[in-house]
């Protein structure tokens, strides 16, 4: 294997942290929308497909409405996600595709019109209410999970921990993944760990400011991204530029 240059080394540094501050962000929106939006998720999928079975089963469980709402929602990011991110049918190049910097961008939609309903309802929405905020939150999701998987990061989606769970446990049989690799998962681990803990204790000592942080945190994802990345985006540009031109006579 053919060592890594230290421009891709670093590229893949600051996608790790954009990944973990995703998967951070992810973590204090299910926590939130959990705890206040009725006991539903809106980016643990898997958790709200075995709350919909429970509630058909007559088991209890949180309303039909707001799981399918969120589900529904999910879905619908994931399209517009995958329509960026995959346009034509073809993914963008590189450790961070500008497609993805843009998908996450269009994300922001969904968490801001979540933030303004907030406020407009003081943190204490009534359960109509709640259910367009958990639209809102679940389509950001959508969008955000298209992008992060168009990136192809083994164990990676930043909206939920299963994959990664069984990267981390897998590798204790064998020892197989890098350090690198190792370090990237259970910063994955941590980083939802973290973030559900965050929007906890937000929610419990400053309800109405709690759905901030997550706007904040992706806002950062976004403008480091662009940043980061836009410079070997111009690298690669003016490489093609200088290309030598085959003449015709």
């Amino acid at each position: 294997m053919n060592p890594l240059t230290p421009a891709l080394s670093n590229n893949i540094r600051v996608r790790d942290l954009l990944l973990n501050a995703l998967t951070f962000s992810s973590g204090a929106i299910d926590a939130i929308s959990f705890l206040a939006l009725g006991k539903v998720f809106t980016a643990f999928m898997t958790g709200n497909i075995a709350f919909l079975g429970l509630r058909i089963a007559g088991a209890g469980g949180p309303g039909c409405v707001a799981i399918l709402v969120s589900m529904a929602a999910f879905s619908v990011g994931v399209y517009l996600g995958t329509r960026i991110v995959k346009r034509n049918g073809h993914e963008g190049v590189g450790i961070w595709p500008r497609r993805v910097t843009t998908a996450l961008g269009l994300s922001l939609l969904g968490h801001a019109a979540f933030l303004i309903l907030w406020f407009v309802y003081r943190g204490q929405p009534s359960n109509d209410v709640a259910h367009i905020l958990l639209g809102f939150w679940a389509v950001a999701m959508g969008v955000q999970s298209a992008a992060v998987r168009s990136l192809h990061v083994d164990g990676v989606f930043t909206t939920a921990a299963t994959a990664t769970f069984i990267f981390v446990m897998g590798d204790f049989v064998n020892w197989c993944e890098s350090a690198e690799e190792r370090m990237r998962l259970w910063g994955v681990l941590i980083s939802l760990f973290v973030g559900a803990l965050a929007g906890g204790l937000l929610l419990v000592h400053a309800q109405i400011f709690a759905p901030v942080l997550s706007f904040v945190v992706t806002i950062f994802v976004v403008i480091t991204a662009e940043i980061a990345f836009r410079n070997r985006a111009a690298t690669k540009s003016t490489t093609a530029n200088r290309a030598p031109r085959t003449e015709f006579a």
